[in-house]
């Protein structure tokens, strides 16, 4: 038996740990610079709030309807997505993180007499821990604990946020009320292909005349999601696996054309790649610099030039990393002198695990960087905010513009929160 536990307005639900007064009241999540909505309350989805639009054409609507909008918190969402992880994890040792609100949980091997009890005291627990609210569908496959989760979400009084596909008739009746749309791995595209051949519903898409089709359409893919639908186990948990390449990128509040400016974005962003790196014990055989230019005539269309470059040696050194990613960008201002960038970015690939490092003959890291990079990935697990830094990065603060983030509660000494006792 599967479980998926997924957290109900994850991200909205994050800022009501900390303000209860706003329980019932809907809220819009903005993404990076305060851009677009990208998580809604059921209180605002309820008001029409659009998923996915730019916050300052549906401004007027927000502050009509009393919407209280903030901007991404993405330190405090993340400790608490781990601290969910962490309280699933004492109920299976077999989970999968799927994403930051959501975990799949198999079963195989424990003695469980009664799931519904069992999905309860999940939810009991995490809202007791954290006060976030988490639903609970369990299947014989992933496929149907997802369908089931989705169960209990659209129908919280009945199913008391669990729901349990464990009878034949169950099975059927949830494939019948599931839409195609609504199938996991069904996306916009392929969903429009099954309209259009009257595959409507998971119960349609199960049926053995479509085979052929769907195995056209999705390969293997596709039959092993009508396996799955059909109760029959064929994806299993994964495995974390490490990352096959490490990205840093991020946008500017302002378009930037100062070689020191970059420079310092650059060092900064190949020094975080390192950190990633060491992070899962990986090392590093190429990096990539980008910089993004706005076309002058045609504001919609955005330009990329990179430049990637071979090291003659794995590193995960951020010494190595930032003076590598400066000859990138060296190059890549020499030939784009006068130009106005938005964005740039760092990337790390061919990957390979730390410890199977091969070591050259003629060209290799100076030895100290290892000591090194250790005693300042310490330090700063300590202190926080990255208090030790190269030079080349500077004292600037390139701060995303979040005019409504609310404190970090969890991951910032300053932000916690102070009880006065009497």
């Amino acid at each position: 038996m599967y479980a998926l536990v997924d957290c109900n307005n994850f991200y909205a639900s994050c800022e009501r740990v900390f303000k209860p007064e706003l329980a019932g009241k809907p809220i819009a999540i903005l993404s990076n610079n305060d851009g677009c909505i990208i998580s809604r309350s059921d209180e605002a989805k309820a008001l029409g709030i659009p998923m996915g639009a730019p916050e300052f054409k549906v401004r007027a609507e927000l502050q009509k309807h009393n919407v209280i909008v903030f901007s991404s918190n993405y330190a405090l969402y993340g400790d608490l997505s781990s601290r969910v992880m962490h309280i699933l994890a004492t109920f299976s040792a077999n989970i999968e993180v799927y994403s930051i609100d959501e975990a799949f949980l198999n079963f195989d091997g424990m003695q469980v007499d009664n799931y519904k009890m069992y999905g309860q005291e999940m939810k009991s627990k995490i809202a007791k821990w954290l006060s976030i609210p988490v639903c609970v569908g369990f299947g014989s496959s992933k496929a149907l604990s997802k369908i089931a989760n989705k169960i209990a979400r659209k129908f919280p009084v009945q199913t008391q946020g669990v729901h349990i596909i464990d009878s034949e008739e169950k099975r059927i009746k949830a494939l019948k009320w599931t839409k195609i749309g609504d199938v996991w791995g069904i996306g916009r595209r392929l969903g429009e292909k099954m309209r259009a051949r009257n595959i409507l519903t998971a119960y349609d898409f199960v049926q053995p005349h479509h085979k052929d089709f769907i195995k056209n359409q999705m390969g293997v893919v596709g039959l092993r999601l009508i396996a799955e639908l059909q109760g029959q186990s064929v994806l299993g948990i994964d495995e974390p696996e490490n990352k096959k390449s490490i990205a840093v990128t991020r946008s500017f509040p302002q378009k930037i054309s100062e070689y020191d400016d970059l420079r310092e974005r650059i060092s900064t962003f190949a020094t975080v790649c390192g950190e990633k790196l060491r992070k899962q014990k990986s090392c590093c055989h190429s990096l990539m610099v980008f910089l993004g230019v706005l076309d002058e005539e045609n504001p919609g269309r955005k330009k990329y030039y990179h430049k990637l470059i071979n090291i003659p040696f794995e590193t995960n050194s951020g010494i190595t990393l930032s003076n590598t990613a400066i000859k990138g960008l060296e190059y890549l201002y020499d030939n784009l002198k006068g130009q106005k960038f938005h964005k740039a970015g760092v990337i790390v690939t061919q990957l390979t695990n730390e410890d199977q490092k091969q070591f050259q003959l003629f060209e290799e890291e100076n030895p100290k960087h290892l000591a090194l990079m250790q005693l300042m990935d310490r330090i700063n697990k300590k202190a926080g905010d990255r208090k030790v830094k190269l030079a080349t990065q500077g004292d600037k603060t390139w701060n995303m513009k979040q005019t409504r983030l609310s404190p970090k509660y969890t991951t910032q000494i300053t932000d916690i929160m102070k009880v006065k006792c009497q």
